[in-house]
């Protein structure tokens, strides 16, 4: 249960996080497990590059274009799940059959270069916090009919085993007491002293 108010802290955080952000444009977004997300980037200045990168500090690569390129580079794990559409820099990137390891923020950030030799970032708009829900119904499974006898075979065994153990120690029980019952008591054999009192009261 402390698990899902840990995961409850971050999502607020995070949102907080991407609604504080300068002017940039952002959106809470809750999905489904095998739904899709509309990342809407967008950019009013000339830009050489496009990331789309994940999480809080931006430090996993999902998506980079450059603008002379029409290919793509889309990293593991989003391979045919993800799709482009649109012309540079404001493009639309779909993702699609979205599981819970998505949830989290998604960025768009765009670089120019200053001079052809530094990189400049700028963030544009369309970033998200994505939050995807585990899917609510549970898969449905056939029983094997052959494995639905097992319970019940189960449990007969379990009571004839402990029916056997009781009976064992019962068993176990009589012979003890039986064995103690027969053996013959001695009896202090007090002959010899009855007589000697006898002749002495006499």
């Amino acid at each position: 249960m402390s698990a899902v108010w840990v995961r409850l802290a971050v999502l607020l955080c995070l949102s907080s996080t991407v609604q504080s952000g300068p002017a940039a444009k952002t959106e809470v977004l809750w999905k489904d497990a095998g739904g899709f997300i509309t990342i809407q980037c967008r950019c009013e200045k000339d830009q050489d590059m496009l990331y789309v990168k994940k999480d809080l500090n931006k430090n996993v690569d999902v998506f980079f274009r450059q603008k002379e390129e029409k290919k793509a580079t889309i990293m593991k794990g989003f391979q045919g799940r993800l799709q482009v559409a649109g012309s540079f820099p404001n493009l639309d990137i779909v993702i699609k059959n979205l599981t819970s390891a998505d949830t989290g923020p998604f960025w768009c950030v765009y670089a120019s270069m200053n001079n052809k030799t530094d990189l400049i970032y700028t963030e544009g708009t369309g970033s998200v916090l994505l939050v995807v829900a585990a899917s609510k119904k549970a898969p449905t499974a056939t029983c094997d009919p052959s494995t639905q006898s097992l319970v019940p075979v189960s449990v007969m065994i379990l009571a004839a085993v402990l029916l056997c153990i009781i009976l064992g120690f019962l068993i176990w029980c009589i012979k003890k007491t039986g064995r103690t019952a027969t053996k013959p008591r001695r009896v202090p054999n007090n002959d010899v002293y009855e007589d000697m009192r006898a002749t002495l009261r006499r």
